[in-house]
């Protein structure tokens, strides 16, 4: 059985994009990657809405064996093409990624069958995506890395009006400011 969980990088605000739609102050340190990278293994699907769908695809482009990357991407690139992904559109035409396939809505029940029969654990992406699985009670933890930022607004990572009790699990500051906090979804 696996777990679902929501993971970002946001402003100290709580966006993860800006009114503006930019989120370049959000690139991982090294440092930082390393330890997202870590903490994907245990990843076996990803759920994505379409614009971030859009983003992580350019993973499935990305070389395994590119000397040019930098260790710590041809290391997160195996972990993303490894992974099965599920992405959640009306719109989206086609995918351009192996091991992926759009559903057309979000079924809340179909996630928990699919929750009860992985074998690693699944990751929501996208926040109107995962505002959705919130809503549903479907989010098992919530990993969120805070970088030194404040945007003043834009795409907030968790949904007005979502109250959940959390339960601390981890927490770790990065040379670069950022700060990881693990949360479990109390029930």
């Amino acid at each position: 059985m696996g777990i679902l969980i929501c993971t970002g990088i946001t402003s100290l605000d709580g966006y993860v994009a800006d009114e503006k739609g930019n989120f370049d102050w959000s690139v991982p340190s090294e440092e930082v990657h390393t330890f997202v990278n870590d903490l994907e293994r245990s990843v076996g699907t990803y759920l994505y809405g379409r614009r971030l769908y859009e983003v992580m695809v350019a993973w499935e482009t990305m070389h395994l064996n590119d000397d040019d990357q930098p260790a710590v991407m041809r290391d997160y690139t195996a972990i993303w093409q490894a992974a099965d992904k599920i992405v959640y559109s009306s719109t989206l035409a086609e995918v351009s990624s192996r091991r992926t396939r759009i559903e057309r809505s979000f079924d809340p029940e179909a996630v928990r069958e699919l929750k009860r029969t992985a074998t690693g654990n699944l990751s929501v992406g996208g926040p109107n995506l995962a505002a959705q699985a919130f809503a549903a009670g479907l989010v098992d933890e919530v990993q969120l890395f805070v970088s030194p930022v404040v945007v003043g607004g834009g795409t907030r990572f968790l949904p007005d009006h979502l109250s959940l009790s959390l339960e601390l699990k981890d927490e770790y500051s990065f040379r670069n400011g950022v700060v990881y906090l693990g949360y479990r979804v109390r029930r």
